[in-house]
């Protein structure tokens, strides 16, 4: 794998408050830190991981979640595609100011200006849970020329019902005082609590990546950050805007997925027209962590299908 070295475009790590990540302390654990750099662009202090060889693609967590997640993935891909993987702002090491970045059109331009900084065109553009709807705001900007999406059990549709009215409200009401996160962080350093919440996504979360989530999960300023996204996150324009999407989708799902019913992909691929639905049996919202090499293999394979096309 090539990679670049630790702080390779820009100055050193910000600084982190007591109680939450901090690169001179926690990076040395983080996966694939030989390759994290740190870059200023479009209001954010990105933490930015860059490696492999090949095609470029982007890969976007989700809500919650940081570069970690992909590590295994990333494994399996970096000797066919260079790959970028960022923590999205405020989450693990990326700092923000600006709350509006954490909505869904600002998560957009604010990967967008990454993208600028690092002088690098996705090829393809790999998406999990709220990761996903970035993902194809982000094609959806780049007209035809826009590169192919893979969504890892994508969050593209509301909430319905009585649960989608009050989602938003609630959350925005958890984000508003610094109390909750900290209480949420303070919770996560009992013994069990992470651990039920991994199960609870329906897979079987590997022991380096529940490390990861148990160090994020006793972040304030981290837990703050999901709370603040998910609080922004308007789902109803987007989804009124799926049928405009004229990229190669890939739906990726795993049918024991706790979290996105499985069901939804179908009324995804209902709605876009260049869509094909991929099923990982007995696999949960967490697929890419659990069966990295089966969720690679649908990466290659939407990439030389549009290459392909291409020609």
């Amino acid at each position: 794998m090539n990679g670049v070295g630790v702080m390779g475009v820009a100055g050193s790590p910000p600084r982190a408050a007591a109680h939450d990540l901090e690169w001179v302390r926690d990076g040395a654990a983080w996966p694939l830190n030989e390759y994290s750099r740190f870059v200023t662009a479009g209001g954010v202090d990105w933490h930015v991981q860059v490696l492999g060889r090949g095609p470029v693609a982007l890969l976007l967590h989700g809500t919650g979640a940081s570069t970690h997640s992909y590590a295994p993935l990333a494994r399996a891909l970096a000797d066919s595609m260079t790959l970028i993987i960022p923590d999205l702002p405020g989450h693990a090491f990326s700092r923000v100011d600006d709350r509006r970045t954490l909505s869904l059109a600002g998560m957009r331009d604010a990967v967008t200006a990454l993208l600028g900084a690092l002088d690098r065109e996705p090829a393809l553009v790999i998406g999990h849970s709220a990761g996903a709807a970035i993902a194809l705001e982000l094609v959806a900007a780049r007209g035809p020329a826009a590169p192919p999406v893979v969504s890892l059990n994508g969050a593209l549709l509301p909430f319905g019902g009585l649960p989608g009215r009050l989602f938003a409200p609630l959350a925005r009401g958890l984000a508003g005082t610094a109390l909750v996160p900290r209480m949420v962080a303070r919770r996560a350093r009992r013994a069990g609590v992470v651990e039920r919440l991994a199960a609870g996504t329906g897979s079987q979360v590997p022991a380096e990546s529940l490390a990861c989530y148990r160090r994020l999960a006793r972040s304030p300023a981290h837990v703050h950050a999901a709370l603040a996204m998910m609080a922004r996150w308007d789902l109803v324009p987007f989804a009124a805007r799926l049928a405009q999407v004229r990229a190669p989708l890939a739906l990726v799902v795993g049918t024991a997925d706790r979290m996105v019913p499985p069901a939804d992909a179908e009324r995804v691929a209902a709605r876009v027209a260049n869509a094909r639905i991929h099923r990982l049996e007995r696999l949960g919202h967490l697929a890419h962590e659990e069966a990295p090499d089966a969720v690679a293999a649908i990466c290659r394979a939407t990439l030389e299908d549009h290459d392909d096309d291409s020609c």
